[in-house]
């Protein structure tokens, strides 16, 4: 009979709190057990006879419980577990979390606990996005605790912006996803992330091990380049940025610190990554050799070919029926230039938008650039539909050592199997 997983589930204390009741109703309906430890300050939202209701097992509020200590200490409590989950964990509880304290039963068994966690944040917008908090989740994720991306919405303070804690549903989707991922398995390959269903009974982690990119530096580009030809005008591609910021998020989940090259996009930073925003291919190529050194580069971004040779300072009016002369001239060459850099990381990871022959053309751009990889998108297809601006991507990725395929999946699953590909080979 396949063995439950088991969950240990730290209550923070915030608004939010309400929603780990059906977050628990989730676990058990999947099979796992479920284990709560509730805050004092998460006690001031939901009730310890609430969440002993739902779990069917005694809830821990304090470090101080004679009973407790004798029947299951906090050692034992941080170690039981196949997967610690923080939900919600809030400013203060992050905090505390990066600084090493231990002040009560949540603290002390985090800090005491050889098991993967993962972080479910819930606060104010502007606790949010305050440098401080930041910096915690930067520090949490290079210790290797898994941090969720907050929600974007309306707030109960009112305000509006990211913080809400996701829905339960999507908090359950993740728990599901890492009790299958390669980067807490230890099972050295891809298909451990696609095979076993987490509840199979098969060994769910390896809690000694570091995550395959812990301590590295992971520079990653994304989005397009905006070229200008007059104050109002550019050249531009359809590049959304998607699979770059997926990309960047997936590689601080597996322990890196990672700069993110990002052209003009709209889409929220990936928690405890930095950012550096660019416009134009002049500008990324500068921040790119900025960032260096870095032990691993994937060059994601759709870098216009071409710029204006000259850009006009005002509008370009219509003359007659004749069309404005347009001069172009060629944008420095990133990749092929950080393959030839003195700094050049140890695996430099370029990405080739193809329409056509994509094995064949990616083959061609991985000796031209003196590359290691050659990410391939398959970017044919009717607007709307094409991997460049969507949710999907197909890919083809050539290596000196022959070529993987991989059919359409969601750009953050590519993003995943991406890292666990590059942790294998730096590893």
């Amino acid at each position: 009979m396949a063995k439950s997983k088991h969950i240990l589930l730290v209550i923070g204390g915030g608004i939010a709190a309400y929603k780990a009741a059906e977050l628990i109703r989730l676990i058990r309906k999947s099979g796992m057990t479920v284990r709560c430890v509730l805050t004092e300050s998460g006690a001031q939202f939901v009730t310890p006879m609430t969440l002993a209701a739902l779990s069917e097992n005694e809830v821990h509020t304090t470090l101080w419980s004679l009973k407790d200590e004798t029947e299951m200490g906090h050692i034992q409590l941080s170690r039981e577990a196949d997967l610690i989950v923080i939900c919600p964990a809030t400013a203060n509880l992050l905090a505390k979390m990066a600084g090493g304290i231990a002040d009560d039963l949540a603290t002390t068994l985090l800090l005491a606990t050889n098991r993967p966690v993962l972080a479910v944040p819930a606060m104010n917008v502007r606790m949010w996005q305050h440098a401080a908090t930041q910096r915690n989740i930067a520090q949490l994720k290079t210790d290797g605790i898994i941090v969720m991306q907050p929600d974007e919405g309306d707030m109960a303070c009112g305000e509006f912006g990211p913080g809400r804690l996701p829905e339960p549903d999507v908090v359950m989707a993740e728990i599901a996803s890492l009790l299958r991922s390669p980067f807490l398995t230890g099972a050295g390959s891809l298909q451990s992330e696609l095979g076993p269903n987490p509840l199979d009974g098969q060994p769910a982690f390896a809690p000694d091990q570091h995550r395959p990119l812990h301590g590295k530096h992971v520079l990653v580009t994304a989005g397009p380049t905006h070229e200008p030809i007059d104050p109002v005008r550019y050249i531009a591609n359809r590049s959304s940025g998607r699979q770059g910021f997926a990309i960047a998020a997936a590689a601080a989940d597996a322990g890196a610190r990672v700069t993110l090259v990002a052209g003009p996009v709209h889409l929220p930073t990936p928690a405890g990554v930095m950012r550096v925003d660019v416009e134009t291919a002049i500008e990324m190529e500068k921040a790119v050799l900025d960032a260096l050194p870095a032990d691993v580069a994937i060059m994601v971004a759709a870098v216009a070919d071409w710029r204006a040779d000259s850009q006009s300072g005002q509008k370009i009016k219509k003359e007659g029926a004749a069309p404005a002369p347009l001069k172009l001239t060629e944008n420095p060459d990133i990749l092929a230039g950080l393959a030839r850099h003195d700094q050049r990381p140890g695996l430099l990871i370029g990405f080739a938008a193809e329409t056509e022959k994509i094995s064949e053309h990616a083959k061609a751009k991985l000796e031209k650039k003196s590359c290691d990889w050659i990410v391939a998108n398959d970017v044919s297809g009717p607007i709307g539909e094409s991997v460049m601006g969507g949710t999907d991507n197909s890919v083809h990725i050539v290596t000196g050592s022959g070529t993987e395929i991989w059919e359409r999946l969601p750009k953050m699953e590519v993003a995943r199997r991406l890292v666990a590909k590059i942790g294998k080979e730096i590893s």
